[in-house]
């Protein structure tokens, strides 16, 4: 195991590199980029990302741009605007140097975890992924462990009744909560229980209260709790069917095979035989697929809900950065979520071995 282990790390090396070598190129060569954006914005065509530039460089911009010449520029929308305004402004993105310069500069910084400073944010990269990560943090964990920790057993009890009662109704309540957009189910918690035109039981925005930090300990717990149970449910709804589903079906293929078979007629209690046995070969083809649903449930999956919630974490981070095209943004979340997903792939290995000794990736 160590030796799969020294492996498995160094080859998150190569694969990390090729990840964000493949996306920085990509995304370096597409049109639109910051520069394009910023020239648009110069010509009069608004779209709100100029004001987040810092105070001193949208100054220096706004003021170079009276200046109007002809120019031959590559830049979409540069006609009229100084080649000199152009430059400065290629100077402020960083564009000025050749793109592999660019592509080794990253890579060098990358490697120490220096993200560098927002394009159209006044702030270091670094601080805003480390402001809005609680809240990812606390959707991602929490969504994730009450999904899982429902749906194994309930999976697990609909293969031992299959066909009874229980597991046709459970069946059709799980799927129709899956076809509830998490979105939808959102607003109308909110509608309900949010201050809309019902209760007003739970808060609409942020993750813990104003007057959080002048709590007891005690009584921040319930807060943060309390912050997060709307967002939760309404992130939770849709993820239990696959799960669900997938446990009953691995478990019910387990409980077929003649081993199972054996072990009962030998006179082994159910439940010994279900968990000393079954368990652990049905629950491998489950902890495969952790890694995904955890990135999943981290980033992409909360977008909506930390829109509708007012909650400020790094998907609505990372989403507003490819809108407003904030590369630094864009190639740190990158990183870190790939890296992530890289560590995370490696701790289900882990996993595999403890649940069944069997596995042996020396081998590998």
């Amino acid at each position: 195991m160590p030796s799969y282990i020294i492996r498995r790390l160094l080859l998150i090396i190569p694969t990390l590199l090729g990840i964000m070598t493949i996306n920085f190129f990509i995304v370096q060569t597409s049109p639109g980029g910051p520069v394009e954006k910023m020239i648009l914005q110069l010509n009069g065509e608004s779209d709100g990302t100029l004001e987040r530039i810092t105070g001193s460089d949208q100054t220096d911009l706004m003021s170079s741009s009276s200046i109007e010449q002809e120019t031959s520029s590559s830049y979409k929308g540069s006609n009229g605007l100084d080649p000199e305004l152009i430059k400065d402004i290629e100077k402020l993105y960083g564009f000025d140097k050749p793109i592999l310069e660019r592509y080794f500069l990253m890579l060098k910084n990358y490697i120490t975890f220096d993200f560098g400073d927002s394009f159209f944010r006044n702030a270091t990269v670094f601080e805003l992924i480390k402001e809005k990560l609680p809240v990812s943090i606390s959707l991602g964990i929490w969504s994730t462990l009450i999904i899982y920790l429902i749906s194994i057993p309930l999976g697990i009890k609909k293969a031992l009744k299959h066909g009874s009662k229980f597991d046709i109704y459970s069946s059709t309540i799980v799927v129709v909560a899956t076809a509830i957009p998490g979105f939808l189910f959102a607003i109308l918690l909110v509608i309900l229980f949010a201050g809309g035109n019902y209760f007003d039981w739970f808060p609409l925005r942020g993750l813990v209260s104003d007057n959080f930090d002048t709590l007891p300990w005690y009584k921040q717990i319930i807060d943060y709790f309390w912050h997060l149970t709307l967002p939760l449910t309404a992130l939770v709804i849709g993820g239990f069917a696959t799960l669900t589903m997938l446990t009953k079906n691995s478990f019910l293929d387990e409980i077929s095979k003649q081993y199972v078979i054996t072990a009962k007629a030998k006179g082994l209690e159910e439940n010994k035989v279900l968990y000393n046995h079954v368990f652990r070969n049905a629950m491998l083809i489950i902890i495969s697929g952790f890694p995904a649903a955890f990135i999943s449930m981290f980033f992409t999956g909360s977008l909506l809900i930390e829109v509708i919630f007012s909650l400020d974490g790094i998907g609505l981070l990372g989403f507003e950065a490819t809108l407003y095209r904030d590369y630094p943004i864009m190639f740190a979340t990158l990183y870190i979520f790939t890296l992530m997903g890289l560590f995370i792939s490696l701790i289900s290995d882990l996993v595999y071995t403890w649940v069944d000794p069997r596995i042996n990736f020396d081998k590998v």
